[in-house]
């Protein structure tokens, strides 16, 4: 809940109406074809992981690879968060026939590009990390680093205005229905997805200190992204996991272990 809810009983009103506007989004036959992909993506994220284990920064993949391997992961992890705004989207504006399928395939598409492209930084990130940091004395400082910028993030305004953006789809078909042209959804779907990254932005960079291919990591982040956009107290847990971030920075310094992607190295183990 935000101040605003706190002291104006219709804002929370409208919250909580948005909030259950997105639940209901997941009954829909569109939202669970979206959820089947994210399915889809996890096994295959879970076999890849298990297969190549938990290491530091990109785990020696080259960089056609470590996107791959990054777009099954946003597609596991994002997808089931916009699922019911999809197929809210695709049923205010519908099409006929297979039309409304054609806008579902654009509209998924263009939300998991800006994911898709946001492997490039991810991926300097990780080669950082890999080359500079891990395993290093210090490292378990960057570490704590990573994990209070992330909590940080949480607690700004930044962070509510993106999130707010997510969590009501009313608001976003009235700013959408306004798109006009042949790449109206296309558009629509780059335009989400950038308030998107906007949000959730600062829990992907924990990768860097959990290890990219850190398979409870990835469980955990997508329920709290999960959790943040569809609950009714999404807003306030938002702010409950910035704090969980801050003990964890304050905590891997005594526990170094807690950040393996920086701190498990050969040297840091001796």
């Amino acid at each position: 809940m935000t101040e605003a809810s706190a002291a104006n009983p219709a804002v929370d009103r409208e919250e909580r109406r948005d909030s259950a506007t997105l639940r209901r989004g997941f009954a829909s036959r569109e939202a669970a074809v979206v959820t089947l992909l994210a399915a889809i993506a996890w096994l295959a994220v879970i076999v890849i992981a298990l297969d190549m284990g938990n290491g530091s920064g990109t785990m020696g993949l080259a960089l056609w690879a470590f996107v791959g391997v990054w777009a099954l992961m946003m597609t596991a992890m994002m997808l089931p968060s916009i699922a019911p705004v999809a197929s809210l989207y695709v049923r205010a504006m519908p099409g006929t026939g297979g039309r409304r399928w054609w806008r579902l395939a654009l509209f998924v598409g263009g939300y998991l590009l800006v994911w898709i492209m946001s492997a490039l930084p991810a991926y300097a990130l990780l080669r950082l990390a890999d080359e500079l940091v891990a395993g290093k004395s210090w490292s378990r400082w960057v570490a704590a680093a990573i994990f209070a910028v992330g909590g940080l993030y949480q607690l700004t305004p930044l962070k509510q205005r993106c999130l707010l953006h997510c969590r009501s789809p009313l608001g976003l078909l009235l700013h959408y229905g306004s798109y006009r042209g042949r790449t109206r959804d296309l558009r629509a779907a780059v335009h989400h997805g950038a308030y998107c990254l906007g949000c959730c932005w600062a829990l992907m960079l924990l990768f860097v200190a959990f290890g990219a291919m850190n398979l409870v990591a990835m469980v955990a982040l997508a329920a709290v992204v999960l959790t943040e956009k569809v609950s009714p107290q999404g807003e306030r847990l938002s702010r409950v996991f910035g704090i969980g971030c801050l003990a964890l920075a304050a905590a891997v310094l005594i526990w170094p272990g807690i950040a393996p992607g920086l701190t498990s190295m050969p040297e840091m183990m001796g």
